[in-house]
């Protein structure tokens, strides 16, 4: 089978390398324009774009994957299905129909919940305890077209949106070469998905993830959790932006006034708790606190709080905004 891929980030890259097979050519791989990457901002190539031309790929990069030229030219590599894996763009009706497959997509969700471009983010927050991957057939409205194959994954009481990730990469492969298979020897059953049961992944950046202290304890560790790596989870202190990982809830806390167990209703949201080295940093919410393991304070590494605290870059009473 003649394939064109479209994907960027890393999820997308087992997914890609899944398709080295004999059965199976890449006739090109389309991915995002080059862009600033690190300190000195030189340009980089997506994580896709380099392991395409590791595997000797033609690789595209266009703007906008639209337009004449561009069309003629992914006509002219003659794909008979287009795989799509994290790329970035919606596509339009002419790019999805052209190979005479079809296109089809491998997202980071059992649809037809959590449609839309943050599934994995979103699962942790609102405190999922399984989520998986869909390969589907893809139609112009987001995330709505028939489900061709799907995979199921457990969401650990640890587990960030990070190691999730990475987790439903790796499955997100699998499934895709299953259901390849399945498309290869014949005609699979295509189910629609049920409306009723559709709900929203949308998109999480800075804005959005800037911690609510004034939610219970147990929904602020699920939005730190589901917040890890990217954009980060984050809150001010000191009028300086921080960013905050590995959190636990904590389900009672003990006034740092007082010494004595409290309700959390005396205690200010966003206040510090606990800083010390022995049990590490502690802040206030609504309802009992958080017990955060890593921080990372503007224009400084990832580190762990007991190194923060050490450093004085916390101290007890001090509160998060």
């Amino acid at each position: 089978m003649r394939i064109l891929f479209w994907g960027t980030p890393n999820f997308a890259v087992p997914s890609l390398k899944a398709l080295a097979n004999e059965s199976i050519e890449i006739v090109g791989v389309v991915t995002q324009p080059d862009r600033p990457a690190g300190r000195g901002r030189r340009m980089k190539g997506s994580p896709v774009k380099e392991a395409a031309l590791n595997l000797g790929y033609e690789v595209l990069t266009p703007d906008r994957p639209h337009g004449d030229e561009f069309i003629e030219h992914i006509k002219g590599l003659g794909p008979e299905l287009s795989v799509v894996v994290a790329y970035g763009h919606i596509l339009k009706r002419e790019v999805l129909d052209l190979p005479s497959r079809g296109s089809i997509n491998v997202h980071a969700s059992l649809l037809p919940q959590l449609r839309g471009a943050a599934p994995v983010n979103w699962a942790i927050i609102r405190g999922h305890g399984q989520t998986g991957v869909t390969v589907m057939r893809m139609t112009e409205a987001m995330d709505a077209g028939p489900i061709i194959h799907q995979r199921s994954e457990p969401i650990l009481d640890e587990d960030n949106a990070s190691e999730l990730m990475s987790r439903l990469s790796d499955l997100g492969a699998v499934a895709l070469r299953e259901a390849l298979e399945f498309l290869t020897h014949g005609n699979p059953e295509e189910r629609e998905q049920v409306e009723d049961a559709v709900s929203y992944a949308p998109k999480v950046d800075r804005q959005t993830a800037r911690i609510d202290w004034t939610l219970p304890a147990s929904e602020v560790s699920l939005f730190i959790r589901g917040m890890d790596a990217v954009p980060g989870a984050w809150s001010e202190l000191a009028d300086m932006p921080v960013k905050l990982f590995r959190p636990s809830p904590v389900p009672e806390l003990e006034s740092p006034q007082a010494g004595a167990q409290t309700s959390a209703e005396i205690l200010s949201p966003g206040t510090v708790v606990g800083a010390d080295l022995e049990h590490g940093l502690v802040i206030s919410t609504s309802s009992g606190g958080v017990l955060v393991g890593e921080v990372q304070p503007a224009g400084h590494h990832r580190m762990s709080t007991r190194d923060w605290i050490n450093g004085r870059g916390v101290e007890l009473g001090q509160r998060f905004e």
